[in-house]
């Protein structure tokens, strides 16, 4: 299982665009087609809404890719 981290410099991102910003799509339209396929879970549950906000402290996993997110400091 592959683990990344991600700095949030503000109160939330959109998972859409979480996932391009951490390279595991070329786009934010890419990124939604991955959360409308099902394969996302936020905090262990199936996410479907492409713009959810993601805030610090939580989960993300996709796959085998899960991504932590923090607080910036």
């Amino acid at each position: 299982m592959q683990e990344l981290d991600f700095e949030l410099d503000r109160d939330f991102i959109e998972l859409n665009q979480l996932l391009k910003l951490v390279g595991l799509c070329d786009s934010g339209g890419a990124g939604k087609a991955i959360v409308a396929s099902g394969a996302v879970s936020v905090d262990g549950a199936q996410e479907l809404r492409k713009t959810c906000k993601i805030h610090a402290g939580q989960v993300v996993q996709i796959e085998d890719i899960v991504i932590h997110v923090h607080a910036a400091e």
